[in-house]
């Protein structure tokens, strides 16, 4: 059978054939001559050859020990490498993951920056994006398809998902500009009830579940419900609509940095609890790595930010 060598011998035998004098290899690895000495006739013993000539006034490599060199010398580096390698992973630094986000989410300025902190801290971890909707992206961090979402609320299933809140913004009334209740820029703020008798575009549910299901409530709250006359699937694409005068809408405040041509934002004045949250969706138990990394950052920025988005 094949010795099996300790990785230690091999650094002993090392610092000996690069030294060639015990004394300073023992004063490099911080031992004592003696014992590296002794571990020195334990690693000849398990191979069954002189590695040394043992000199009045040092140590001498026998052909055997010059052999060995070389490949010890690979196989240290190696290791070395390895083993920094597998602690650069578990610190989040190298390795891969799999970041999805809702179109709303991405526009908000929240999410770009923990992507650019995220690859600041670690630009050699393989990163992948995907964009779709809120319980598709809740779907694919079950299925491990995705690591960590940025979402909106979800509607149904979301058992062994943690749902972490790292923000929460209010949402808005988008209007055409020319419209009656955008005041020709003077106004600043509506109230959600003055919007009863308009024609409201709202982004299909399926696309984003949790803020259809808010504005509705919200809307009959303030006394009336939404007469929806046209569906989007994108929220940019709800707001070409309103800038072509199809209807109003109300979006999520970081839409605001859009600055689409033809559309007035004001804020809501009587809907205090008409809140678009953002949340980190990743699996529950299995934080580590590059994922731990990235919530870190996020929770971070998350820290540096109000929790609400006051528009």
């Amino acid at each position: 059978m094949s010795p099996a060598i300790d990785l230690r011998l091999l650094r002993y035998f090392l610092a000996v054939a690069e030294e060639g004098h015990l004394t300073r290899a023992a004063l490099r690895i911080g031992i004592q001559q003696p014992p590296l000495s002794q571990q020195i006739r334990v690693l000849e013993k398990e191979l069954g050859v002189t590695l040394f000539n043992r000199m009045p006034r040092g140590m001498e490599l026998t052909e055997s020990g010059a052999a060995l060199l070389a490949d010890a010398r690979l196989i240290l580096a190696q290791v070395d490498s390895t083993v920094a390698s597998v602690r650069r992973i578990a610190q989040g630094k190298m390795g891969r993951i799999a970041v999805g986000f809702t179109e709303s989410a991405s526009l908000h300025p929240f999410v770009p920056s923990v992507i650019r902190a995220f690859r600041a801290a670690a630009p050699d971890v393989a990163l992948t994006v995907e964009e779709t909707n809120t319980n598709e992206l809740v779907e694919a961090v079950r299925r491990r398809q995705l690591d960590l979402a940025f979402v909106r609320s979800p509607v149904g299933d979301a058992s062994g998902i943690v749902m972490e809140t790292v923000l929460e913004e209010n949402m808005v009334a988008a209007l055409p500009s020319a419209h009656a209740l955008a005041g020709g820029g003077r106004k600043k703020s509506i109230a959600l009830s003055a919007l009863a008798d308009e024609s409201f575009i709202m982004t299909r549910r399926p696309s984003g579940p949790g803020l259809y299901d808010t504005l509705i409530a919200a809307c009959r709250t303030a006394g009336f419900s939404p007469r929806v006359t046209q569906e989007a699937r994108k929220n940019l694409s709800t707001l070409s609509l309103v800038a072509a005068g199809l209807g109003v809408a109300v979006v999520p405040a970081s839409m605001m940095h859009v600055n689409a041509e033809g559309v007035t934002y004001l804020r809501i004045s009587d809907a205090p609890l008409l809140k678009a949250p953002l949340h980190l969706a990743y699996r529950d138990g299995e934080i580590g790595g590059a994922l731990a990394l990235m919530i870190d950052e996020a929770r971070k920025l998350s820290e540096k930010k109000p929790r609400r988005n006051e528009a």
